[in-house]
């Protein structure tokens, strides 16, 4: 018989219910997460969950496969075959014999021995063939006719070009032209179909952080994308003069080299041509060729197979602020002219040493390598005005320009010896003597930690002018740093020559 009350027994009742209703659901969730996870109970059939799924297609970050699908087609790998080589007695990598073999009698039975596993020179025997070098690239084509761009160095050298489609069909192509000074080079599919093609954008809207896509053939591997951003404009890798490259980091590794990078409208805006590589592979600094120098080079090569360039005739340099406040400049810009070659269009037209050409058709020049585009762009025989800085004030000058020369064509002068006799400029750390044929001081030592050592002089170098005045004695330069002091100017101007060139350095008065 039970002790407890009527009441609290019908508490115990309520909580045994209660209990049993949270077991009941326990179980039931312990089933539905076997379930969930594949689990197979006895007596009952396998149950699989469903995927997971998004309904809302919008939520899904964009992606670039929209731009990929319309411009993949017009991508290319380009194969290159070069000059047959001369055929070769041995075996690439290899190294028939032993040190001293030579020196063995010709019937030694060793030197028999690896005569024979070579194959004498007229018997056929292990004798390597004549060897074909291919190289490997990618192209893109401009128009539905069979144009494309590539590197120059993709088919320099090459005899036979073949482009390989984005669905492997191979077609033969032939070389339209090539430009070194900007590493592009155009061929051209003969066959009669129409192509797809892309176009180029307008490069002066693209930003540096704008998403590109980058598409080519690394490493043989063609049809490869690879996405990044602008990292950088304007870049100077020391490839040529006309170096104006965009870094991006999307990956290009070899064999990207003449395919395109894209916006994300589809366009061009630029030509995969370098990457900056410690080890070979991509780490995420490559450099591209703006549309805007390749559209205006390969509307060149197409029309007339070569790039005629506009050529002033000077060598310049980049105006540093000592240079500025030598020459009174309020800022550090423009081309300082270091000399204008003889026979040349600025020499013609009067410019000299000294000026900073400060524009070109009422363009400014902010950079030599500005300057060096600038003239490139504009035909020959065509005149320029160019405004420079003179004594104090602006000039302008008209000049007619020429049509740039080979390396072999350029000028160059012989540095004069020096003679015994010896001045110093202490003020500037220099000991000085006259050129032999008495035009301007050759610099005989320079001090240690003095201000001609930091600027880069040397001995052997050649002091012709100093604040536009030429020099010829000690007294003449301190002549010349009087009169800069006196009109209140910090540095003076040395214009110096070394090994034929010339160049000027900026020295602060009254510093040793």
């Amino acid at each position: 018989m039970s002790d407890l009350s009527p009441k609290t027994s019908e508490n115990v009742r309520t909580s045994r219910k209660t209990r049993l209703r949270l077991m009941g659901a326990a179980a039931s969730l312990a089933i539905a997460g076997a379930v969930g996870f594949g689990a197979v109970t006895s007596g009952t059939l396998p149950v699989q969950a469903e995927a997971v799924r998004v309904e809302n297609p919008q939520a899904q970050a964009p992606g670039f496969a929209d731009v990929v699908e319309r411009v993949s087609p017009a991508v290319v790998s380009v194969r290159v075959k070069q000059a047959v080589q001369p055929a070769s007695d041995e075996m690439p990598g290899f190294s028939f014999g032993f040190p001293g073999m030579e020196d063995l009698p010709d019937d030694h039975p060793m030197k028999r021995f690896f005569r024979e596993f070579r194959g004498a020179p007229d018997s056929g025997q292990r004798r390597m063939p004549r060897q074909r070098p291919s190289a490997q690239g990618s192209g893109f084509f401009i128009s539905e006719d069979g144009y494309l761009v590539t590197n120059n160095h993709v088919i320099d050298g090459g005899e036979n070009f073949t482009v390989v489609m984005d669905d492997g069909t191979e077609l033969d192509a032939k070389l339209v032209g090539s430009d070194a000074r900007t590493d592009l080079a155009v061929l051209k599919v003969e066959e009669a179909r129409k192509f797809t093609y892309v176009a180029f954008a307008d490069d002066t809207k693209v930003r540096v952080g704008d998403w590109v896509v980058a598409v080519g053939n690394p490493f043989g591997l063609g049809g490869t994308v690879t996405a990044g951003i602008v990292s950088a404009r304007g870049r100077d890798i020391g490839a040529g003069p006309y170096d104006d490259f965009f870094q991006i980091d999307a990956a290009v590794n070899r064999g990207n080299s003449g395919g395109p990078t894209f916006n994300l409208n589809g366009e061009v805006v630029g030509v995969n041509t370098a990457i900056f590589s410690p080890s070979g592979g991509n780490v995420g600094i490559a450099f591209a060729i703006p549309a805007s120098t390749a559209t205006d080079v390969v509307d060149q090569l197409i029309k007339d197979g070569e790039v005629e360039r506009g050529w002033l005739g000077v060598q310049i340099q980049p105006v540093t602020d000592d240079i500025a406040e030598s020459l009174g400049l309020e800022t550090p810009e423009g081309a300082l002219v270091a000399q204008a070659q003889p026979d040349t269009p600025a020499q013609a037209a009067g410019i000299r040493s000294g000026d900073v050409i400060t524009g070109v058709n009422g363009q400014k020049v902010n950079t030599p390598r500005e300057l060096a585009r600038r003239i490139a762009s504009i035909a020959p025989g065509q005149e320029v005005d160019v405004e420079l800085w003179r004594g104090g004030k602006t000039e302008t000058m008209k000049v007619t320009l020429g049509e740039i020369p080979s390396d072999g064509q350029q000028a160059r002068a012989v540095p004069s010896p020096a003679q015994p006799s010896t001045d110093t400029l202490a003020e500037f750390g220099l000991t000085v003597t006259r050129a032999d044929d008495g035009n301007g001081l050759v610099v005989t030592q320079v001090e240690a930690g003095s201000a001609a050592e930091e600027r880069g002089i040397q001995a052997g170098d050649v002091i012709t002018q100093v604040n536009a005045t030429e020099v010829n004695s000690s007294s003449d330069v301190e002549s010349a740093v009087a009169e800069a002091s006196k009109s209140g100017r910090k540095a003076v101007l040395f214009q110096i020559t070394r090994d034929g060139d010339n160049r000027f350095v900026a020295l602060p008065v009254g510093e040793g």
